[in-house]
């Protein structure tokens, strides 16, 4: 039976400026950052948290040339395929923090069935949402 999600992957367009914003922006921790030779893997989480995100640069070994163009495509029109979802307990300062960053906003902040939350995305396109929600 399995007992837990361990990691999660999401297209990045450069591992470089991904791990300045989703450490400097976003807050989240270094887990991983080796170089494999053909690929980094570089993964990063919310401090405190076991789950990693793998921040996946589209390529050589898992993907050829041109699938990885394909979907460094789609990544930048937000249709890569990942999104993330983290929840904090200040939905208001996280909001002042990641505006202050330049980030682009898709959605201020809301009120939802499920909480409050707001969106965004990372510099390549993907798609992020950042809240409170009931019960969690």
């Amino acid at each position: 039976m399995l007992k837990r999600n361990n990691i999660s992957s999401i297209f990045v367009l450069d591992q470089d400026q991904a791990l300045t914003f989703y450490t400097e922006v976003l807050g989240l921790e270094v887990d991983t950052d080796v170089d494999f030779g053909p690929m980094r893997w570089l993964t990063v989480r919310v401090p405190g948290d076991e789950k990693a995100i793998l921040l996946e640069r589209p390529g050589s070994p898992a993907h050829d040339e041109a699938t990885a163009e394909q979907i460094r495509s789609l990544v930048t029109k937000g249709a890569g395929g990942g999104w993330l979802a983290f929840t904090t307990d200040d939905v208001d300062g996280a909001f002042e923090r990641v505006a202050a960053s330049g980030a682009e906003i898709t959605q201020e902040i809301v009120d939802q069935p499920y909480g409050r939350d707001f969106a965004l995305r990372d510099p390549f396109g993907n798609p992020i949402r950042i809240g409170s929600v009931h019960g969690g």
